[in-house]
């Protein structure tokens, strides 16, 4: 059983804009993170893709960053669209260089519960193996 937020705390979460990095971002309009990005962004949120392959390129109305640490300003949500094996790095970036973000969403299927551990002891919420897109549907 994964350690998640309450539905209350992912509502509240999601229900209020925040400036979010899509880490994992496709130019592809049939993948997840394209169709994710572009319904929060639709909702309000800032989204700033991350993919060394696209950066420079506009999505949703903001150039793609190559790296986490390369998004300009502040964060407040990082959601990651990348392997599990992936997740450690992630937080170490977000713990040690964007102490901005509040939040690390992992998407469907994407687990690292020693990352989660280090995270939410840094202070950090995370929410592992949820989709915004359903959140927003089954509570909303």
């Amino acid at each position: 059983m994964l350690d998640n937020p309450s539905d209350a705390e992912i509502y509240d979460l999601l229900a209020a804009p925040r400036r979010i990095a899509l880490v994992g971002a496709s130019l592809n309009p049939a993948r997840a993170s394209h169709s994710v990005g572009q319904m929060l962004a639709e909702r309000g949120h800032h989204v700033v893709g991350v993919n060394p392959g696209h950066a420079g390129t506009p999505l949703f109305g903001q150039p793609i960053v190559a790296r986490l640490e390369d998004v300009p300003g502040s964060v407040d949500m990082v959601d990651v669209f990348r392997q599990s094996d992936a997740l450690p790095e992630i937080v170490e970036t977000v713990i040690t260089q964007m102490p901005s973000v509040k939040v690390i969403w992992t998407q469907l299927d994407v687990i690292h519960e020693e990352a989660a551990s280090r995270a939410r002891a840094a202070g950090l919420m995370v929410i592992q193996d949820r989709c915004p897109v359903i959140e927003y549907r089954r509570l909303f």
